[in-house]
């Protein structure tokens, strides 16, 4: 008896929720809810494209900065007050200009010094010489009279001696006087070295030093004044850090794209010129080596010194190589794929997780195709295997390519737009054509009133007449 009661129950309880789901479906959220079901479209939109050839470069990617080729650094040769700086900075110098003038007064007075000094040391000389005149006489005539045995050995060999110190003393003043005429030399180089020239043309990059500031000469432990930078800005070299990672394909003489950051609007050849030999450590433990790039600039441009910059390095050209936009190019899980593609496809190593694989698109359906990629840019990959030249891929949406799988309908989500368009344009006359129709049955409903009002007005009038004395 109670199960009887039971099987009532579910009956009952079915009924319930049969009407239920009749009222809702003949609700107006219920015949919503039906339309948008029975107009539910399972295709995916997609935008494809076929298989496209062309060139495609290899390139290495690097930071760095701009700086002159030609950068030379004045600093001064002597200790002195700078007395005149003709230049200021930002002006274009010649070679040979004078671009710094020291003050030369002590350097004067040490000219002098070392000219007197000469002069004493020449006059000593002189009375050098006959100090030894006359040692070399009294030893000839002591060596006679030691012969004839008039003179002993003892005075002999005292004069002997006399005559080789006096020798000495003036070996030793020949020396002195030559260690004067170097003091000379030295003094006038000193006084030269007070007017700085320009070593070339270039531009005055730095200025640090004003009139009236003693300069110095760097020694091992001290670094001597560096008084102004000039540069040659005719002439501009990047040089980029590239990761040690990075620097085997890199060669003297490839190409390169420069980018400054100042100027987003323009683009720079650029050829290497030095690869340097040492690896530098950054900051961050990064090890880097300077690859320096030479700059085509066009006749008459300058740049800034010290601008960054990035370079792509072009190492590889590939030529009329298969390629195909890298977001194409995906990964899946393996086991995700089915078995007839991944089994027995030299493309796919069953010993990894993830393999690369390109959709393409047969008969509407998307076909999960692995591929083996050769090198690729910021927005192309090249493929050296498993797609053909008629093959037709699926590009984009990215949205879309992140969550495709294989055997999906899709569609041509450029077709689609196109067609919802005519669907909107065509909506738009209907509509404007059905309000054009509207206006004309306004229009004669109204004729049709005013014809009538002028019936009734024509017929009122006799019967006023009529009633009229």
């Amino acid at each position: 008896m109670g199960f009887v009661k039971v099987i009532g129950f579910t009956v009952v309880g079915i009924g319930v929720l049969a009407g239920t789901g009749i009222i809702l479906a003949q609700s107006p959220i219920g015949k919503k809810f039906i339309t948008a079901r029975q107009n539910f479209d399972p295709t995916i939109p997609i935008t494809m494209e076929p298989i496209s050839f062309g060139d495609l470069e290899r390139t290495v990617s690097a930071p760095g900065s701009i700086e002159p080729k030609k950068l030379i650094n004045i600093s001064s040769q002597v200790s002195a007050k700078v007395l005149a700086l003709p230049f200021e900075e930002g002006q274009l110098v010649k070679k040979d200009d004078v671009v710094i003038r020291l003050d030369p007064q002590n350097l004067v007075a040490a000219m002098d010094s070392a000219k007197a000094g000469l002069k004493g040391q020449e006059a000593s000389l002189g009375g050098s010489e006959a100090a030894l005149i006359n040692a070399r006489l009294s030893f000839e005539r002591l060596e006679q009279l030691y012969e004839t045995g008039d003179a002993t050995k003892a005075e002999l060999d005292a004069a002997r001696a006399s005559f080789l110190q006096a020798q000495s003393n003036r070996q030793v003043l020949i020396h002195q006087i030559e260690q004067a005429k170097a003091q000379i030399e030295r003094a006038q180089k000193d006084l030269d070295n007070t007017v700085i020239v320009s070593p070339i043309d270039g531009i005055i990059t730095s200025l640090n030093t004003e009139v009236g500031e003693t300069v110095i000469v760097g020694t091992t432990n001290n670094p001597g004044s560096i008084i102004m930078e000039i540069a040659d800005l005719s002439e501009m070299l990047l040089k980029a850090s590239v990761d040690e990672a990075n620097i085997s394909p890199v060669e003297i003489g490839q190409s390169a794209k420069i980018f400054v950051n100042a100027y987003t609007d323009r683009e720079y050849d650029g050829v290497i010129q030095r690869i340097g030999l040492k690896r530098q450590v950054a900051a961050d433990g990064t090890g880097t080596f300077m690859v320096e790039i030479l700059m085509d600039l066009e006749e008459g441009e300058t740049l800034y010194s010290g601008l960054s910059a990035s370079t792509d390095i072009v190492v590889e050209h590939f030529y009329d190589s298969m390629i195909v936009p890298s977001q194409a190019v995906v990964d899946r899980r393996i086991e995700e794929l089915p078995k007839e593609i991944t089994q027995g496809n030299e493309l796919v190593d069953l010993n990894k997780t993830f393999t690369r694989v390109v959709y393409r698109v047969i008969d509407g359906k998307t076909v999960a195709t692995p591929v083996q990629v050769g090198p690729s840019d910021l927005t192309q990959t090249v493929i050296t295997a498993g797609l053909t030249k008629d093959d037709i891929v699926v590009t984009g949406p990215l949205r879309a390519l992140i969550n495709l799988r294989h055997d999906q309908q899709v569609k041509d989500q450029d077709a689609a737009d196109q067609e919802t368009i005519d669907q909107a344009k065509a909506a738009i006359k209907s509509k404007q054509k059905g309000k054009s129709t509207e206006e004309s049955s306004d229009d004669d409903l109204n004729e049709e009133q005013t014809e009538g009002q002028d019936e009734t007005q024509v017929e009122s009038e006799p019967a006023a007449e009529e009633g009229s004395p």
